[in-house]
């Protein structure tokens, strides 16, 4: 068998926001080698879709166009032991995954820039494929992954995933999508799934994940195909034109050393704080709160001021942003079709001052956070839209001032629920390092579908360790299960 490793990659750090980057920004330096890792890719296969592809070249809206200088989503999932021989395994992941990729025939193709600047995703190429890898760890079990009341171990996490390092605007040359399966020692495994962020967002990510386990465990080829129209926004004529030649600048500098977390927050610790959020007191389980600013409003209000007040190098008349990726499918007129693929997700922005940040309450914050959220309707978002066109541009990456945070991914996503490939429910979700830069945020649900979320968090190792001490924040988490 061809051995390879990930020892050679390297890691970006993504998709926070300063101002719009330009071609014209010089590139980072490289990031320094990391360690050999312990994790050994075994196996190397070429999956092609199981049929051609009938719809030709997808153009790129404005909203993928943006992603072309962030990183490649990068999830994963544990499994334990199943009892099936991992020779079985990875035959039955890697003939679904031909089925799935007949399905999101986009996953196996290019990114092409045509004549006149557009870019768009090649779908019927003679070589549409992807890469599926089998990796070892037999010196690793669960345990050294999902380790309670300690820091995510990402030296160890990197490895689980293929392609780091990814920048989308590379899926010119690069695979759009990317597979790893890896066996521990104790039969435990991760299945990771990598694609380019120029062509789906997390919705999309999802029903891809959804779909390719449910052809896994022998459901039907599904009866609600992904929608590969173009009516969102998908008349634009603006092109993104860059004058390096391999695309966006890189904004980065060297990357931080940072600390990752996974904090819990239980059914319970929700219902409390939407009811403090909501200003309606403590509730019981029984009692549900009809106020209009959300459980995930509420989460991100307690992260903002929990997190601002253990950035103490902060002035006070600093300004602190709190940045969130909204879906755009339900907030149009008219809506668009949920099962819409590729990116319609916008990123919206809550600031105030640090000073009056830390001196609010969380009904405050959270009602500063409901009005971004509620304000970003349908002439919002075709107004961003048309700003883009007059002046085209991609996602920054980074946390410049410090004083930012992001908030990605959502609990609504299906990351359990669905994601049974005939082996039982998923034991955690893990993300890949690419997106990990301090003040980025990641929402999960809770693996027991109880209501529970869970979030990933990851700071500069003093705020961290400041932010674990507060008592304020405390109250309401726990350690992931």
């Amino acid at each position: 068998m061809e051995r390879l490793t990930n020892a050679d990659n390297t890691a970006a750090y993504p998709d926070n926001m300063a101002p719009p980057i330009s071609a014209d920004v010089p590139a980072a330096p490289a990031r320094a080698s990391v360690p050999a890792s312990i994790i050994t890719v075994v196996s190397k296969q070429t999956v092609r879709p199981e049929r051609a592809s009938p719809i030709g070249d997808l153009k790129l809206s404005f909203s993928d166009m943006l992603m072309l200088s962030c990183s490649y989503i990068q999830k994963g999932l544990f499994f334990r032991l199943t009892g099936t021989p991992m020779a079985g395994l990875v035959s039955s992941l890697v003939s679904s995954l031909s089925l799935a990729l007949g399905v999101f025939p986009p996953l196996a193709g290019r990114l092409v820039t045509l004549p006149d600047g557009r870019i768009v995703i090649r779908c019927n190429d003679d070589g549409a494929a992807v890469d599926f890898f089998h990796a070892v760890a037999p010196a690793l079990s669960l345990a050294d992954f999902l380790v309670s009341d300690a820091d995510v171990p990402t030296m160890l996490i990197k490895d689980l995933f293929p392609m780091a390092g990814a920048v989308s605007y590379e899926g010119h040359h690069r695979p759009l999508s990317s597979f790893q399966v890896t066996e521990l020692g104790d039969g435990a495994f991760f299945l990771s799934v990598v694609v380019n962020h120029a062509v789906v967002d997390g919705t999309s990510f999802w029903h891809f994940f959804n779909t390719w386990a449910g052809l896994c465990r022998g459901d039907p080829i599904p009866v609600q195909p992904p929608d590969f129209g173009r009516r969102f926004f998908g008349g634009s004529t603006a092109v993104l034109r860059f004058s390096e030649r391999d695309g966006p600048a890189v904004t980065l500098h060297a990357p931080p050393l940072l600390r990752e977390r996974v904090v819990h927050f239980s059914a319970a610790a929700i219902r409390d704080l939407k009811a403090a959020a909501n200003g309606c007191g403590k509730t019981n389980k029984d009692s549900m709160v009809n106020g209009e600013i959300s459980s995930f409003q509420s989460i991100c209000a307690h992260m903002w001021l929990a997190v601002t007040r253990a950035r103490q190098q902060l002035a006070a008349d600093a300004t602190t942003t709190f940045r969130m990726a909204v879906n755009c499918r339900h907030r149009l007129r008219p809506t668009i079709s949920p099962v819409y693929f590729g990116n319609a997700i916008q990123i919206v922005a809550t600031t105030a001052t640090v000073a009056e940040l830390v001196a609010s309450d969380l009904r405050w914050a959270a009602a500063r956070l409901h009005a971004t959220v509620v304000a970003h309707h349908d002439g919002a978002i075709r107004q961003a839209a048309a700003d883009w066109d007059a002046a085209p541009w991609c996602f920054p990456r980074g946390n410049p001032d410090g004083a930012a945070l992001i908030m990605v991914s959502s609990p609504r996503f299906p990351m359990y629920d669905g994601t049974d490939f005939g082996w039982g429910r998923a034991v955690a979700v893990r993300s890949g390092c690419d997106s990990k830069i301090d003040g980025m945020l990641s929402a999960l649900p809770g693996q027991a579908g109880d209501g529970s979320v869970d979030v990933e968090v990851c700071l500069a190792p003093d705020t961290m360790a400041r932010l674990l001490g507060d008592n304020e924040f405390l109250r309401y988490v726990s350690h992931a299960p």
